[in-house]
C-alpha cells in the first residue's frame, strides 16, 4: 500500500518537473528573438511565451509537494486542452487572434491530455487504496471507512448471510440446532430493540 502512495506522489512531482522543463524549453526556443528555432510546432510569440510561463509554473510547483504539483498540472492541462480544441475550430478565421497554426493546436491538445493524465493519476479513481494521500479528500470517498472498519463490515455481512440461511432453513424445516438458536437469539434481540425504541418514543411524548 505504501508503495502505491509513494508512487503517486513521485509521479505528480516528477511529472510536473519534467513536463514543466520541456514546456519551458520549447516555449523559449519558439520565441522570435531566440537564435535556435524548433521546427515543430509552429508557435506565434504570444503562444510561445504562454508555453514558457506554463512550464516555469510547473517547475516551480514540483518542489512544493505532490498535491500542489498535481493541482497545478491539472489546471494547466485543462487550459492547454481547451485552448487547443478552441483554436482548432478557429483556424483560418478572424477570431484566431493568437495566431494558432494547426500544429500548435494539435500540440496543445496533446500536451493538455498528457498533463491531465499524469496530474490526475491516483487521484480520481473510484477505488482509492487506504494509504492514498488523496483518498480522504476525494469527493466520493470522503466517508470511506478505514480498513479495520471495512473488515468489520465484511464480518457483519457474513453474519447477516448466515442468519438469512438459518431463517430459510427454519422455514423449510431443515434448520440445525445451531441455526435454530441463532434465529431465536436474533428474534429476541430485535424484540428488545423494539421495546427500547417504543420506551424512548413514549418518554419523548411525555
Amino acid at each position: 500500500m505504501r508503495t502505491f502512495s509513494n508512487r503517486v506522489q513521485r509521479t505528480h512531482r516528477l511529472g510536473a518537473a519534467v513536463l514543466g522543463a520541456a514546456l519551458l524549453a520549447l516555449g523559449i526556443v519558439q520565441l522570435p528573438w531566440t537564435p535556435v528555432q524548433a521546427p515543430w510546432p509552429e508557435m506565434s510569440a504570444p503562444v510561445a511565451a504562454a508555453t514558457a510561463i506554463a512550464g516555469f509554473v510547473l517547475v516551480c510547483a514540483a518542489p512544493w509537494g505532490s498535491r500542489i504539483a498535481s493541482s497545478t498540472g491539472a489546471v494547466l492541462g485543462a487550459v492547454f486542452l481547451l485552448a487547443g480544441l478552441a483554436h482548432l475550430a478557429l483556424l483560418h478565421t478572424s477570431a484566431n487572434v493568437l495566431g494558432f497554426a494547426l500544429s500548435t493546436a494539435l500540440f496543445c491538445i496533446g500536451a493538455g491530455a498528457v498533463l491531465l493524465v499524469i496530474s490526475l493519476f491516483g487521484r480520481v479513481s473510484g477505488g482509492l487504496p487506504p494509504d492514498n494521500p488523496y483518498r480522504r479528500s476525494h469527493p466520493i470517498k470522503t466517508h470511506r471507512p478505514d480498513p479495520d472498519e471495512q473488515l468489520r463490515a465484511e464480518h457483519a455481512d457474513e453474519r447477516e448471510q448466515r442468519l438469512i440461511d438459518a431463517e430459510v432453513s427454519m422455514a423449510q424445516g431443515t434448520a440445525t440446532p445451531q441455526q435454530f438458536r441463532m434465529v431465536k437469539q436474533e428474534w429476541a434481540r430485535r424484540r428488545e430493540e423494539e421495546r427500547r425504541r417504543a420506551h424512548r418514543h413514549y418518554e419523548e411524548q411525555d
